[in-house]
């Protein structure tokens, strides 16, 4: 494999400069790189949550972390099968809140009853607040 610091940004490579082979092989040193940060990123944001839900303070000379609590409106699934049938409830199961709320706006549900049945659900989400504000 070529080694990535000799290669110029992925947006300049072409398969004529590298051939096929070689382009896969950066796409897939690049994912796998992007995934394990990502994986990573994760493990520390949930020990970072931990801590400031336990009330310590984390900051940086640039940053503070903070949480902030998010809220989501979910549909349980029997629920909404109970009341607006099995072809609605297939329709939106595979998908998400914003295509029975889609459905609603086009009037194939009954947005009044689809708001009643909405459950709001909180979680915390892990912020960083820029200290230069």
């Amino acid at each position: 494999m070529t080694d990535s610091s000799e290669l110029p940004p992925a947006a300049e490579l072409s398969v004529e400069e590298l051939g096929l082979e070689e382009l896969l092989e950066r796409y897939a040193m690049l994912r796998d790189t992007i995934q394990g940060l990502e994986t990573e990123r994760e493990a520390l944001g949930a020990q970072l949550k931990a801590a400031l839900a336990s009330g310590e303070q984390a900051e940086t000379d640039l940053y503070r972390a903070v949480l902030k609590v998010s809220r989501r409106v979910e549909y349980p699934l029997e629920r909404f099968r109970e009341v607006f049938g099995d072809a609605a409830a297939l329709e939106v199961a595979t998908v998400d809140r914003k295509k029975a709320e889609a459905l609603a706006g086009a009037g194939d549900l009954d947005a009044g009853r689809l708001r009643e049945l909405g459950v709001v659900r909180e979680i915390q989400v892990l912020t960083l607040q820029p200290k230069t504000r």
